[in-house]
């Protein structure tokens, strides 16, 4: 008689365990495994093996021709240039971000827009009701647009009214998480419910070429929720980013089959919905009527695409025998730690009785190592009191000896601070030259202190 073989899986990193426990064992959480049915094993799946019985599959070699799958553009610049040129016929592009980022305005407007052109567009909402979509839509100005329009929760019922007809070009369902499949047992959100209905939607978009795309939500700490499998499953995982009490939205590609991982696409959030940001440089300078001490601007690199963005820095000494702080927002803490230990180290100036803050204008995020010579500089005009001069750049690596290492793509990042009317450029001395921007170069750190301080 066929035996049901239980299994416990958890609900923050989806392990699977044969018993149940108090604490997962790999995430170290609490009172999360939850029991889930798994496979049935039966007399005959005991004894015998998969390696008969099936059907030959069709082969073909990688050399094959055949004609590449299409791409729906949505003619939003921006969106396109994340997703690599546009949506795939029969790809699963997975979204996520904080709730009330613009992930559901953003699809909204694609959809849309590829409507209007002729496609066949069907938005799913789990969340809100048909009515209130297209209430949002008329507030948008995108009433008119002949996108389909649904609220349902059920998997089954989903793929039923799409499996039977003509299948649309694009199927937004917003959220994965509101989703239900009745195959398996559990609540909506829950990692097996979660994980099934994605792998029914997901063979749906590779079966009929439709191009599926699933909003996510995330957790407190800004990752997809759900099981990791499911950033697997995807083809295109997309997070949003932004603060809500800043204007522009970041759209990253975190993976992409059909495309590169580095690029990003720039809105702004506006009373009409989310605009493309073509500039962004233009978001994160403030003016520079005058020399302001501590503040520096660093030419950052995202894909292709360079961006122009303010460093400010600010110490302030305390008395003999307080306990400075570091506080920085972003950019690395760890990275910063660094920067100083070399500037202590190597240079000779004196942080430890300093409280050092640094922040990124305009609530902007850098990871690129580039920075660590625009950060030494902001700290260096601080410390000084010394103005870095307002038509100038910074950009350069820097190592624990203390040298300055040329980055890649300088003459993208000079070419851009060329248009915006900066005229010289602080960067390694290996750096190429390139265009009008005057390049003052600099083998380590230093000499470069020793220019910043007027030595």
């Amino acid at each position: 008689m066929a035996k049901p073989q239980k299994r416990y899986v958890c609900q923050q990193c989806g392990s699977v365990s044969s018993k149940w426990a108090g604490q997962c064992a790999d995430c170290g959480d609490w009172n999360t495994l939850v029991e889930d049915a798994g496979a049935v094993v039966t007399p005959f799946s005991a004894r015998h093996n998969l390696q008969s019985g099936g059907r030959p599959i069709l082969l073909s070699g990688l050399d094959t021709d055949i004609a590449l799958p299409d791409r729906l553009k949505t003619e939003i610049a921006e969106l396109d240039r994340a997703l690599g040129g546009g949506f795939v016929e029969g790809s699963a592009t997975l979204i996520g971000g904080d709730p009330g980022i613009g992930k559901s305005t953003l699809l909204l407007q694609a959809a849309a827009k590829l409507a209007l052109a002729g496609k066949s567009v069907a938005y799913v909402s789990g969340e809100e009701a048909a009515d209130q979509v297209r209430l949002r839509a008329r507030r948008l100005g995108l009433g008119t647009a002949p996108v389909q329009l649904a609220a349902a929760t059920s998997v089954r019922d989903i793929l039923t009214t799409f499996g039977g007809s003509a299948a649309p070009d694009l199927l937004i369902i917003d959220s994965i998480q509101t989703m239900h499949s009745d195959l398996i047992e559990g609540a909506p959100g829950t990692v097996s419910q979660v994980r099934a209905s994605s792998g029914e939607l997901i063979r749906f978009a590779k079966e009929r070429g439709t191009a599926v795309v699933l909003v996510g939500h995330v957790t407190k700490d800004g990752s997809i929720a759900g099981p990791r499998v499911l950033e697997h499953m995807v083809d295109t995982v997309l997070a949003f980013e932004g603060e809500r009490s800043h204007q522009y939205r970041i759209l990253r590609a975190v993976k992409n089959r059909f495309g590169g991982t580095d690029e990003i696409g720039v809105f702004a959030m506006e009373s009409e919905g989310l605009s493309e940001v073509s500039n962004p440089s233009s978001l994160f300078l403030t003016s520079r009527d005058e020399n302001v001490t501590g503040t520096v601007v660093f030419p950052a690199l995202e894909g292709t695409r360079p961006v122009l963005v303010e460093v400010q820095a600010l110490t302030v000494r305390l008395a003999s025998g307080a306990t400075p702080r570091r506080a920085v927002v972003g950019w690395d803490s760890g990275r910063l730690a660094m920067i100083l230990a070399v500037l202590e180290a190597r240079c000779g100036l004196a942080f430890a009785t300093a409280e050092v803050y640094l922040n990124i204008a305009g609530g902007y995020r850098v990871t690129d190592p580039a920075a660590d010579l625009a950060v030494a500089a902001a700290l260096v005009s601080a410390l000084s009191e010394r103005p870095v001069p307002s038509d100038a750049i910074v950009f350069g690596e820097i190592a624990l000896s203390g040298e300055v290492r040329p980055v890649a793509h300088g003459a993208l990042r000079l070419k851009e601070a060329g248009k915006l009317g900066f005229s010289r450029a602080l960067a390694p001395a290996a750096q190429a030259e390139g265009g009008a921007v005057k390049l003052s170069g600099f083998k380590d750190l230093p000499r470069f202190v020793d220019y910043m301080l007027g030595r």
